[in-house]
């Protein structure tokens, strides 16, 4: 059905072209335009030789062509003469020569493609002749041998250099298939997707592969043309594109004045944990800091000190050991603040559930409890960073292709999964410590701590929560900013909500710090302790 469909249209376009024929013919003209495609331009030819042959003469025309004579591969023109053609003008696409192409048009052979149909009937059409096992009658045409020769075919019927219009495909699905590599790269470097360790190719959007096309490829004066070439991967087109500028490395410098001002803030926060730490030492056996297990103020304390100075660890060039340690550190660190809160919280729901009469709660309420918590739940984060470090460990990248102009040194994190599996498992940590603390607000004030933590933790979740699109929503050295904002700030709250009014009290109430002013609560205090 399509072969007539073909034909038919054929002998439509070929009426017409009869009827402009005529018309050339006749006129006076001595220059004549000639554009058309394929099917046209065949038409065109055969009637060209049709009226050479009838009038047995030359025609004196110059041909202007808009585009190369496309001269297709059909057998019988290829002894055709084309001297009618000769001394016409042609404007032709930019072309050069492709490395390896004129090999491999000399050693074309049909039997070295058997799967390929194309060059099959392309290689009968051109020497006319027919392949073993085919539908043409072999009676009529002999045998194709493949040993035949491109070469041997004139000029006018095959080109053995490649075409403006081959050279531009050619270009074309060069460029296609480095855009794609470039964004395969980059979509691994930078973290934005992976699943167990393979690219999902269903992810690529057509503006992606635009953005690196234009990118990449500048345009430059030379072979009087204008070509395209690829800027070298650490290098971008100005804005005039026509040169190519190399692109600076950048990171989180310690010389920078965001890492100056987060690094200070990061010691600071230190300082004020650590002295935090020694008041509550120095003032143990108070009430109120023996309510609620002075044990786990300390390894709260402590933790939070070490998150603070974790945060440095993401600061300056990315190295090998830094990349390594700085989220699985930060990952466990955490986990030990936030399971010593959670643990706090529910040692508060035990006290009071063991001082009303009757109650069998008191065997539960002790140190053991609370150390149980805390280690269970960091043993969990713990066992996911020993899977992380040894199965994808981070390690020191660059990621040349997510801002044009930039080299973002940074840690790849070798398993997105494993560091959302991290992340997460302190959200979850953190969302059933406020939970808890939440239900225990209402307690008795005088030894009561779960309203301070369901504050501290309500502003622990909320940092992290606006972190994760902050985080996804930013580039480069910006990126390792957003994190240490986001340690700094949980960091803080936890430490300011927890610890800033039991240290007013300690500091300036001293008074209230008396045994005889919580005398009620000496059997929580004595099993908290």
């Amino acid at each position: 059905m399509s072969r007539l469909i073909f034909f038919d249209d054929l002998l439509n376009v070929g009426a017409k072209w009869n009827a402009t024929f005529v018309e050339i013919m006749e006129s006076n003209a001595n220059a004549i335009v000639v554009y058309g495609d394929t099917e046209a331009m065949l038409i065109f030819k055969l009637l060209l030789r049709g009226g050479e042959t009838d009038s047995d003469k030359s025609f004196c025309k110059v041909w202007i062509m808009a585009n190369q004579l496309d001269l297709i591969a059909v057998s019988m023109h290829r002894d055709w003469d084309i001297e009618m053609f000769h001394g016409a003008l042609a404007f032709t696409a930019h072309s050069q020569d492709v490395p390896g192409f004129q090999h491999f048009l000399h050693n074309a052979r049909p039997h070295l493609v058997n799967d390929d149909d194309f060059i099959q009937e392309f290689w009968a059409q051109a020497f006319s002749c027919s392949f073993p096992n085919t539908d043409v009658n072999e009676e009529i045409l002999k045998t194709c041998t493949g040993e035949e020769r491109l070469q041997s075919l004139p000029g006018p019927f095959f080109e053995m250099r490649m075409t403006g219009h081959s050279y531009s495909i050619y270009n074309a699905v060069y460029a296609l298939v480095n855009a794609v590599h470039v964004l395969f790269s980059s979509m691994y470097k930078s973290r934005i997707i992976m699943a167990m360790g393979k690219l999902k190719h269903e992810n690529i959007q057509p503006w992606k592969i635009k953005r690196i096309l234009r990118k990449q490829f500048i345009v430059k004066l030379k072979i009087d043309t204008i070509s395209c070439i690829a800027c070298k991967e650490d290098h971008y087109p100005n804005e005039k594109h026509n040169q190519c500028i190399p692109k600076v490395a950048t990171f989180l410098s310690y010389k920078e004045t965001l890492s100056i001002g987060l690094a200070i803030s990061a010691i600071l926060f230190s300082l004020v944990t650590a002295l935090v730490l020694g008041t509550f030492i120095k003032h143990r056996d108070t009430p109120i800091v023996k309510a609620n297990n002075r044990n786990l103020t300390y390894i709260l304390l402590v933790s939070l000190l070490l998150c603070f100075l974790s945060s440095l660890l993401f600061l300056g060039q990315p190295e090998k050991a830094t990349c390594l340690l700085r989220q699985t550190a930060f990952g466990i660190i955490f986990s030990v603040a936030v399971s010593s809160v959670l643990a706090k919280t529910i040692v508060v729901l035990l006290a009071f559930m063991a001082t009303r009469p009757g109650s069998n709660m008191r065997k539960w309420v002790g140190k053991t409890v609370s150390s149980s918590i805390v280690l269970l739940c960091s043993s969990v984060q713990a066992c996911i960073c020993i899977v992380w470090l040894s199965t994808t460990p981070p390690f020191p990248d660059t990621d040349m292709n997510t801002i044009a102009t930039e080299i973002i040194l940074e840690c790849n994190e070798g398993s997105l999964t494993m560091f959302y599996f991290s992340l997460g498992y302190m959200g979850f940590l953190a969302f059933v410590s406020f939970t808890v603390a939440f239900l225990a607000r209402k307690l008795p004030d005088t030894f009561n701590e779960a309203k301070f933590i369901t504050f501290s933790m309500l502003v622990f979740c909320s940092v992290w929560l606006s972190f994760v699109p902050t985080y996804l929503s930013t580039k480069g050295k910006y990126m390792v900013a957003v994190e240490i904002f986001s340690i700094l700030a949980s960091s803080a709250g936890l430490l300011g909500c927890i610890f800033f009014p039991k240290c007013y009290i300690i500091v300036l109430k001293p008074e209230l710090t008396k045994l005889s002013m919580i005398e009620t609560d000496r059997k929580i205090i004595g099993i908290t302790a």
